[in-house]
């Protein structure tokens, strides 16, 4: 059953998000002063929360079964709408078992991931500086944040494998694959901001998933935040073991910060996501 505070539960944490995310002149540039005391507030209040609160119940992973037993008009993710301002979206993701959202990038956004059941394993990248005017996430705070590699003189980009078809070589960028980790409902927030882990990947571990997303501000394409599906490039002639991309295949996993490549694709044919019914309290942020 689910607690009796649940409601007051996830009212609090949208009524943080925005206090945490209000931003200043009237809704554009950065967050208002006291933005780290309000974000661990936040997070805080996040790290309370369990899918009983949204009144989610773990699903478990099918059957084996024949693929065709599988439907394949089936999204692989789902989502619950919760709620959206100008200043934040708030709902839950839902993973299929062994599914994985690709990827990505949030221009511009802060986000906050929180597990609500299953293990998600999040691969958080950022691009390097250099890479061009419309590296996602680069600017100035990146460099103070972030400790990078020595600069080195530009260096066409080497072989890949599969070759990169005309034009593309023109596109592709290096990034930092800094971290890889895996979180479960016990895990505290996951955090991702402009400047820092604004790309990532996430996969569902052993079975189904789900967890609580905030962005901040939401996706708006009219506003130069729409969301950039990215595929780790393989080296033709690696110098060292073969590359185990982003360590969730079969391949031994390599160490964590190193340089990847990357190149822009459009959204994957085999990965969707769709709506659902949210059956938790009612919000108002």
């Amino acid at each position: 059953m689910p607690r009796d505070n649940m409601a007051t539960l996830i009212q609090r944490i949208a009524r943080q998000a925005r206090l945490t995310f209000r931003r200043g002149g009237g809704g554009g540039g950065a967050p208002e002063a006291g933005f780290p005391e309000n974000l661990q507030q936040l997070q805080q209040l996040l790290s309370q929360l369990r899918a009983e609160d949204l009144n989610i119940s773990p699903r478990r992973a099918a059957l084996p079964s024949p693929p065709p037993a599988r439907p394949p008009h089936l999204p692989p993710v789902t989502y619950m709408h919760i709620c959206e301002t100008a200043e934040f979206s708030l709902g839950v993701f839902l993973l299929k078992s062994g599914t994985s959202i690709p990827l990505h990038d949030h221009p511009g956004m802060h986000g906050v991931l929180k597990v609500l059941y299953g293990t998600l394993r999040i691969s958080c990248l950022d691009p390097l500086p250099g890479e061009g005017p419309g590296a996602p996430g680069e600017g100035p705070q990146q460099q103070q944040q972030q400790p990078l590699p020595p600069p080195q003189a530009p260096a066409a980009p080497p072989r890949f494998d599969p070759p990169l078809r005309p034009g593309q070589r023109a596109v592709v960028r290096r990034a930092l694959l800094r971290s890889r980790a895996e979180y479960t409902e016990a895990s505290a927030p996951c955090l991702l901001s402009p400047h820092r882990d604004n790309l990532h990947q996430i996969d569902a571990v052993d079975g189904p998933a789900a967890f609580l997303d905030i962005l901040a501000p939401p996706y708006d394409p009219d506003d130069g935040r729409d969301c950039h599906y990215y595929r780790l490039l393989e080296l033709a002639v690696p110098a060292g073991p073969p590359d185990a991309g982003l360590g969730c295949g079969p391949a031994a996993p390599l160490p964590v910060p190193r340089e990847v490549w990357l190149l822009e694709t459009p959204q994957a044919a085999d990965f969707w996501c769709e709506g659902e019914p949210y059956p938790g309290p009612k919000v108002t942020p």
